[in-house]
């Protein structure tokens, strides 16, 4: 874990160096570092509003980020038109430690989204004035810490979620008859268990600490909330690079889909699909029976 006095020191530099641009009219942390009780390390970036006066200079020139220290790598976001304001970004990775992420803001926007009634989820989930020259926030409603929390979904998604998922099992499945592992790996750990069994993952584990959760991007931080036994088994469906290994990891994959989709189903008073899952997977094991090179698909 990060020493909490480091962060804080490093906030109050953010803080003097803002209140020395002119162009700079505010400042917000947004994210983990504004969640009170947050769990940060010194690898945690900090999400950064910057309000100006005029985005252009910002977003034209990035020596304005030499105050940070030596710039490692960087994204920087497309100057767009927000309703007729403008409004970039930069992703900047430091050669230390340090990485931020600054959002940059026109005055407008600023003023239209402290005068909406409702905080975008962005604010909700959590935020921090950390500077602000012209009283633009003053009207900002606090934080929830509810945005992006999950709620249970419907029977009708529910199903969807599952019959999907098995669609894309039987593309890992074609793949690998062809040998396109790059391809098989991409439907089995992009689509398969990033799009279908971590939402599922995330689903139980919710059920389990009641929907109090705020699930993180690509699955950090799953192992600390999901049921140990689960996670065991979800280290289990990864493997390494040769067909029959894969072949493994899929079934493996599907094995765990279906063990936790059930248990949601079972609290939700949902219905697993036994009859879908049944025929997909003969379908999958006639595709991993063919020859290579087979020129017909006999039932």
């Amino acid at each position: 874990m990060e020493n909490p006095a480091q962060g804080d020191q490093r906030i109050e530099s953010f803080i003097r160096w803002g209140e020395s641009q002119p162009l700079v009219r505010a400042m917000i942390l947004t994210s983990t570092r504004a969640v009170p009780n947050g769990a940060v390390d010194i690898l945690s970036d900090y999400d950064i509003i910057l309000v100006l006066s005029d985005v252009r200079p910002f977003f034209e020139s990035r020596d304005w980020l030499a105050a940070f220290g030596p710039v490692l790598v960087l994204y920087r976001d497309p100057l767009v038109s927000n309703q007729g304001h403008l409004d970039s970004g930069y992703v900047i990775q430091f050669e230390n430690d340090l990485k931020i992420d600054f959002s940059l803001w026109s005055v407008e926007i600023m003023q239209q989204v402290a005068a909406d009634p409702r905080l975008p989820d962005e604010f909700d989930a959590g935020y921090r004035v950390l500077l602000d020259k012209d009283h633009l926030t003053d009207t900002l409603k606090p934080p929830t810490y509810r945005a992006y929390i999950p709620t249970p979904p419907t029977e009708a998604k529910y199903r969807e979620s599952i019959e999907i998922a098995l669609l894309d099992a039987t593309y890992v499945a074609k793949f690998l008859w062809r040998d396109d592992m790059m391809a098989a790996k991409f439907m089995l750990d992009n689509y398969m268990k990033d799009e279908h069994l971590r939402p599922m993952l995330e689903w139980h584990y919710e059920i389990d600490h009641h929907w109090s959760v705020k699930p993180d991007l690509y699955g950090r931080g799953m192992k600390k909330w999901l049921r140990p036994d689960l996670w065991t088994e979800l280290e289990g469906t990864y493997s390494g690079a040769g067909v029959e290994e894969t072949w493994g990891a899929l079934f493996k994959t599907i094995a765990l889909y279906r063990k936790v989709a059930i248990e949601v189903g079972n609290h939700l008073g949902f219905t697993y699909p036994e009859e879908m899952e049944r025929r997909t997977m003969a379908y999958i094991q006639k595709i991993k029976k063919l020859e290579p090179g087979a020129e017909s698909f006999s039932a």
